[in-house]
């Protein structure tokens, strides 16, 4: 492979762009695949591929992953089982734009819980960040009409998406806690088995078999060509080149990345989805951008991925 193939930088771009299409076939499937049935059947995907790599670290590293259940039992919950099911629910009602734009509010849950619950306390310019990103998330959910907020009229996909939002947050900040000395191959595998197993509940209630809607996959070729991709290209692909770039630049250069997601999937859903972008939407964006400015370039960020 050429040299520059393997830069960093195009590895963590590559990487944007993998997960906000993950976000565009996500909008895409949601009349022929049931959201539940997209996130268990994309994890199931995804562990197919790493437990490869991660087997051969498996008997050496098993006591302090043992050690370590507790963390990856709560990561598993919410990195794996929480956050994109909250996602491809919100997805079913809200535009893919929206969002893209609104994980971009992540880097800034992940400072106020940090700041509430790990005592990193902010300063005022910070602070200004983070009120200027909120006027952005709120143009974007309020569709530029500050009177949807008033009347409490919010789209409940953007609600969605923004539990979302706080899940991903709450383990980017536990990932502080995740077991030391274990492969991240090993690591990945295991908080998948966590995520799998309790998407299982949720997937069966979702067939029917529980008493839920009966929902149930369409098959066609699109349907499982969009159930590949978010399994193999963003879940798999996605995970080892974001590795590799945060091996080469460090986890806060790596992570400010996810930033270029609204760009991507905003060039991506007009093109795939026929979602025209609106005045708001530019308002919104810049909003979020520059609050995240404002509150990344004056202290280190939690190091995480989505």
């Amino acid at each position: 492979m050429p040299k520059w193939m393997r830069h960093p930088y195009l590895l963590l771009t590559l990487t944007a762009l993998f997960w906000s299409g993950n976000i565009v076939v996500g909008r895409g499937l949601r009349a022929d695949v049931p959201p539940v049935a997209l996130a268990f059947w994309r994890w199931v995907i995804a562990l197919a591929c790493t437990l490869p790599l991660a087997w051969p670290h498996w008997r050496r590293q098993w006591p302090a992953l043992r050690k370590g259940w507790l963390a990856v039992l709560l990561l598993g919950l919410l990195g794996i089982g929480g956050y994109n099911t909250f996602a491809y629910v919100g997805l079913q009602y809200t535009t893919a734009t929206n969002a893209l734009l609104l994980n971009s509010f992540i880097p800034i849950v992940t400072i106020a819980i940090s700041w509430a619950f790990l005592g990193k306390h902010l300063n005022r310019v910070e602070g200004l960040g983070v009120l200027v990103s909120l006027a952005g998330v709120a143009t974007v959910v309020s569709q530029g009409d500050m009177g949807v907020l008033a009347g409490l009229r919010l789209n409940r996909g953007d609600l969605w998406l923004l539990l979302a939002v706080v899940t991903w947050a709450l383990y980017t900040v536990g990932l502080h806690k995740r077991p030391a000395g274990v492969h991240p191959a090993l690591l990945m595998a295991a908080l998948t088995v966590v995520g799998i197993l309790s998407l299982a509940p949720a997937y069966a209630w979702e067939l029917g078999w529980l008493g839920g809607p009966g929902r149930h996959m369409s098959l066609h070729a699109g349907s499982l060509a969009g159930v590949l991709y978010v399994g193999i290209i963003p879940s798999f692909i996605g995970f080892i080149f974001y590795n590799r770039g945060v091996a080469e630049v460090g986890a806060n250069k790596a992570s400010l990345f996810i930033h270029l997601m609204p760009v991507f999937g905003t060039l991506l859903s007009a093109l795939f989805l026929g979602e025209v972008p609106h005045l708001y939407h530019g308002v919104g964006i810049a909003l979020i951008f520059a609050g995240i400015y404002l509150t990344t370039a004056f202290r280190p960020r939690v190091a995480g991925a989505p």
